[in-house]
């Protein structure tokens, strides 16, 4: 049965020979694949609707922004978070993995420092070298059943030179909300270091406690708005990833300017269908986004109960995302992401986001398909404590 009485989660879309990245690193084999970020369900109708009507109108020029879309953006930003973003403020991108390397590329010159806390997103660790800065790992710490940043390490980690902290936030693949007294105090190590900041904030639409709520850093006051960058998407939200489109909050007019003269010649423009599907998304995504996240609730429930159930493993159920992060060190083995795999569950390896022994599990997903790869994961690991 579906758990809403306009949007159907449960029927299984078959993503099999589609150009799915997700499903053909299987290809061929009995795998099912929970590894990137992208979920198996259809967009909102309301968005498929739009993108239909654009396609009906046959011409496909060189695209640019309805003259909707920023004011949709501003709306959806102002009444959820309570953001009051200018309009000169946004820049649009084709994907927020570039937008982390834009930062990297506008703060600072080459050989300065990057802060960044792994366990991370990958492109988090990537960035930095790619832009001939100096990478500076202060990994994340769990205190009383929480992971939480560790501000005394980042005290003695920074440096003279460090011009940049890369905050994520929602934080994938922990699935922490920094709640706004955490926040200032990141807020108030930056301005005592005269850091830059950039928000990835690409989650934040999915919240799935209760009790929490998203607060954009740059929201916490003029300073941290000065030295922010915030990257955001329709894209986790409303399953539109290959559609290309994301697009930065910049309030300071000065490091917007070195953010947009490190994208010029090299960073193409936003996909015309990307911005049909974001403004839909913003404007008339409200219904099917408030369905998705009581679904996706009760997947985190049946994860956090698998998990709890099975010996060697252990996990903090995520506030946010649809994305649960495993601790498998209890398991003794030495590559965990491929011995699921050969059980016939792909997960994301932990090494890619800087802690090995980890995997990473995508829950936006079907219930019939989750629950089966939950039954092969319990399958796997009483075979091998049978032997």
């Amino acid at each position: 049965m579906s758990s809403s009485p306009f949007y159907d989660f449960d029927t299984p879309v078959d993503r099999r020979g589609t150009g799915s990245e997700k499903w053909d690193k299987y290809r061929g084999k009995d795998v099912l694949p929970l590894w990137v970020a992208d979920m198996d369900f259809t967009s909102p109708p309301e968005i498929i609707r739009a993108l239909r009507q654009r396609v009906e109108h046959g011409v496909f020029g060189y695209g640019a922004p309805p003259a909707e879309l920023a004011p949709a953006i501003r709306d959806y930003l102002a009444a959820e978070y309570g953001w009051e973003v200018a309009p000169d403020g946004l820049v649009w991108l084709p994907g927020l993995a570039s937008g982390l390397h834009l930062a990297c590329r506008a703060a600072g010159n080459e050989g300065d420092g990057v802060i960044v806390c792994p366990p991370i997103y990958p492109p988090f660790l990537a960035a930095p070298r790619r832009a001939g800065r100096a990478l500076i790992s202060v990994p994340l710490r769990q205190r009383d059943g929480r992971w939480e940043h560790d501000l005394a390490a980042l005290e003695q980690a920074v440096t003279l030179r460090s011009r940049l902290l890369m905050l994520c936030h929602p934080h994938n693949p922990v699935g922490r909300v920094y709640g706004r007294e955490e926040l200032t105090a990141v807020a108030d190590f930056a301005r005592q270091h005269d850091l830059i900041v950039c928000s990835d904030e690409i989650h934040c639409d999915l919240i799935l406690d209760a009790d929490k709520r998203h607060v954009p850093f740059a929201a916490l006051g003029a300073d941290a708005a000065q030295r922010s960058i915030t990257l955001m998407a329709p894209s986790k939200t409303f399953n539109l990833p290959g559609l290309g489109f994301s697009f930065a909050v910049i309030p300071n007019a000065e490091l917007r300017q070195r953010f947009r003269a490190v994208m010029a010649g090299i960073v193409p423009p936003v996909n015309i269908f990307g911005f049909v599907a974001a403004k839909a998304a913003y404007r008339e995504g409200a219904a099917w986004r408030r369905a998705l996240l009581d679904y996706l609730r009760q997947n985190r429930a049946a994860v956090t109960a698998a998990v709890a159930a099975l010996p060697g493993l252990a996990m903090v159920p995520p506030q946010a995302t649809y994305l649960a992060w495993i601790d498998a060190r209890g398991l003794g083995l030495a590559d965990p992401a491929r011995f699921f795999e050969e059980a016939g569950v792909g997960l994301s390896d932990g090494k890619d986001f800087g802690a090995a022994g980890y995997v990473r599990l995508n829950f936006g997903c079907p219930r019939s398909t989750l629950e089966e790869a939950l039954r092969r994961i319990a399958q796997a690991i009483g075979g091998r404590r049978g032997r």
